[in-house]
């Protein structure tokens, strides 16, 4: 018997096995906007844009967070910086109220999408070093306050650089943004293809989907990366990932400027996808929001963060459009506003998941059924 070699096949249904689960996962990525329009119309499929650039932004706060233990409560922030700088690069705002850039460029700069996303990106990461390095010594609750007045203070900022000299337009925010242009496709119109006719909703659907998958998938690296793990030591205990070698300055101020270079991107292409921006989009709560889908997923769990942020981008929705039919079908009239309502349940929901399962709905395998104190 010793001569003998046993040699087995694989079978071929487990080999095709994972490239079954990828078709299943891009036909699903496809036909999504198409159900969902199908389904509530362009609305929801709006919904569906704005969540993938929360998901950006939720990957970029998972960074900062879920990866290096960081609580930034001005995550928002970058966003805002991002957006407005797209709306600067690809406007005639600058031209409109600066002599020596009018005589370069008469009718606005109006830069291609494709060099905006990584200047915004760029200025962004440059804000997350500037907001990182004074809080280097800090943490907790220390951190959160110092981030919160930093995010706060953009948001004055972009509030009132209309004068001496307009930079941000005030409150009044900047207007007439290029849309989004593709290979020369303008994805703020409806493209007709003799067969079919594709709404403008899927087509900036479609592109958003791309820009989250590359951030995931960069993410995803990052995590696994030598640099990934040194987050999860600082994490985990700063003074002992210190001592082991670990620069966590440098590592520190690499984490707030990957995150907030994610929240850059997001805002570029919101301002784009707007063809406005102002202030009022950059508040408190959309940072507490971020934090929030990160938390619910799971912190520093990329599948749990997806997961969270599809949730919070999508039920509170759900529950504004089916309350008010509701209430008239068991008491005959609106007795309290959707939006109470929609708050209420949204503020409870959190509570009970920081009760009863702080770790997250979809936490990394090593916390599954550990309860945090």
């Amino acid at each position: 018997m010793s001569g003998w070699l046993i040699v087995l096949k694989p079978n071929p249904i487990f080999a095709q096995k994972p490239f079954l689960g990828l078709a299943l996962f891009a036909s699903a990525i496809v036909l999504a906007p198409w159900i969902v329009g199908g389904i509530g119309g362009n609305y929801w499929v709006r919904i569906l844009d704005f969540a993938l650039l929360y998901l950006m932004l939720a990957m970029g706060l998972n960074i900062v967070v879920g990866f290096a233990g960081l609580l930034d409560l001005g995550f928002i922030a970058f966003y805002a910086v991002g957006a407005y700088t797209a709306a600067l690069l690809s406007s005639p705002h600058l031209s409109s109220h600066f002599p020596w850039i009018a005589e370069l460029f008469p009718h606005g700069l109006h830069l291609s999408v494709w060099l905006i996303i990584p200047i915004a990106a760029t200025i962004a990461a440059i804000f997350g070093c500037l907001l990182g390095a004074p809080t280097l010594k800090l943490r907790g609750d220390y951190l959160a306050i110092v981030t919160l007045g930093f995010g706060e203070i953009i948001r004055i900022f972009m509030n009132n650089l209309d004068r001496p000299v307009n930079i941000t337009n005030g409150p009044k925010g900047i207007r007439a943004i290029d849309p989004i242009t593709v290979f020369g496709v303008d994805l703020s119109k409806k493209v007709d293809l003799g067969f079919i006719q594709i709404e403008a909703v899927y087509l900036s659907y479609y592109l958003f989907v791309l820009l989250a998958l590359l951030v995931i998938l960069i993410a995803y690296r990052l995590q696994h990366s030598r640099l990934g793990r040194a987050w999860v030591a600082i994490r985990e205990d700063e003074i002992a990932a210190k001592a082991m070698g670990i620069n966590t300055r440098n590592v520190k101020l690499l984490a707030f400027a990957l995150g907030a270079s994610f929240g850059g991107v997001a805002g570029a292409m919101f301002a784009a996808f707007q063809g406005f921006v102002s202030p009022e989009s950059f508040v408190l709560w959309e940072s507490i929001v971020i934090l929030a889908m990160v938390v619910l997923g799971g912190m520093g769990h990329i599948p749990g963060v997806i997961l969270g942020t599809f949730l919070l981008a999508g039920l509170p929705e759900l529950l504004r459009a089916g309350i008010e039919p509701l209430q008239r079908m068991l008491f005959g009239s609106v007795v309290l506003e959707a939006e109470i309502i929609r708050q209420l349940l949204f503020g409870l929901a959190l509570i009970l998941i920081m009760l009863y399962r702080p770790q997250g709905i979809w936490p990394p395998s090593h916390q599954v059924g550990r309860r945090t104190s």
